[in-house]
């Protein structure tokens, strides 16, 4: 790993997020919203490079404004966007999401996002990678799914760590029959993997154990899985070690909770990278993720929180 000159490809969707300005308020009530670049994959690109690292974004935009937009706040901010596809076909991807301290509610207007293609993804990138990750979302259509299923497994016998968000949403991916299949592909490959309550709740339906969620994934071929509980914090489970768990770090305020899950992905991927032990992993996804609480849209460029960050 310490040859690879790649932190961390991010690949999957590049969106944009229109966040709505009057809080907790239903999107049929909503009257303005604020444009925010979004999309899981690019939320923790982004986060990763603020942290420092060396990060590259593999998505596919459509020829227009909206993609334009989005391929200059990555470059603004450090992430390498030559693997962005330009579709003349498709329109860039575009949700409107309500501003809430719990789920938000969304409506999804898909358009580019999923035209990401073999071309995109060297075999030259993946041996210069250290994590290669995505998102439920990222797999729930087609020629996206093939392409990141077929990467993730090149990346694999590379000697890449894969990643994966399950963010599964029922409104995304409607076929869940089709996603179960998808997801166990990708966690024959052993990726970390980070899944909330909710995302198991629309997958698998309410009533699933913390103990059988763990149990399930570990015999998919998972070795690490982190499970996000919100204002409950998070735990974590090694194969044959015990669960660790932690408690969500105290917010006074919260602004937004959209993204909120990223920030905590993007702060537990860091310190791995860093070679922390899984419990300082845990505090600096909770910590990362406390601080995008207290934000609308993205996590804030103050000098000082990235610095606590970079402490754990």
């Amino acid at each position: 790993m310490k040859n690879r000159l790649i932190d961390i490809i991010c690949i999957g969707e590049s969106l944009i997020d229109f966040i709505g300005t009057q809080p907790e308020h239903p999107i049929h009530q909503i009257k303005d919203y604020h444009r925010y670049l979004g999309g899981s994959p690019t939320n923790v690109a982004m986060n990763m490079a603020r942290l420092g690292l060396n990060v590259e974004m593999i998505s596919a935009v459509g020829n227009d404004g909206f993609g334009k937009y989005i391929r200059d706040r990555l470059g603004e901010n450090e992430v390498k966007h030559d693997g962005i596809r330009i579709s003349d076909s498709e329109p860039t991807t575009v949700i409107f999401v309500s501003r809430t301290v719990a789920t938000p509610e969304f409506v999804a207007l898909r358009g580019a996002d999923a035209e990401i293609l073999p071309l995109q993804i060297t075999d030259e990138k993946l041996k210069q990678a250290k994590i290669f990750h995505t998102s439920c979302f990222a797999l729930s259509r087609q020629p996206a799914r093939n392409t990141i299923l077929d990467a993730a497994e090149r990346a694999a016998n590379l000697g890449c760590q894969l990643s994966i968000d399950i963010n599964y949403s029922e409104q995304i991916w409607p076929d869940t029959r089709e996603a179960k299949l998808a997801i166990t592909r990708f966690c024959g490959f052993n990726p970390i993997v980070k899944v909330s309550q909710d995302d198991v709740d629309r997958l698998f339906g309410e009533g699933m154990s913390h103990e059988q969620i763990f149990n399930y994934l570990h015999d998919l071929g998972v070795d690490l899985v982190c499970l996000t509980l919100g204002k409950d914090g998070a735990k974590l489970s090694e194969r044959n070690h015990p669960v660790l768990e932690l408690s969500a770090l105290k917010v006074e305020k919260i602004m937004d909770a959209t993204g909120a899950g990223d920030a905590f992905w993007s702060g537990f991927l860091f310190a791995w990278l860093k070679g922390k032990p899984k419990q300082k992993c845990m505090e600096a996804a909770l910590q990362m993720a406390a601080i995008k609480l207290q934000n609308v849209g993205r996590i804030p460029d103050f000098a000082d929180v990235i610095s606590d960050v970079l402490k754990i």
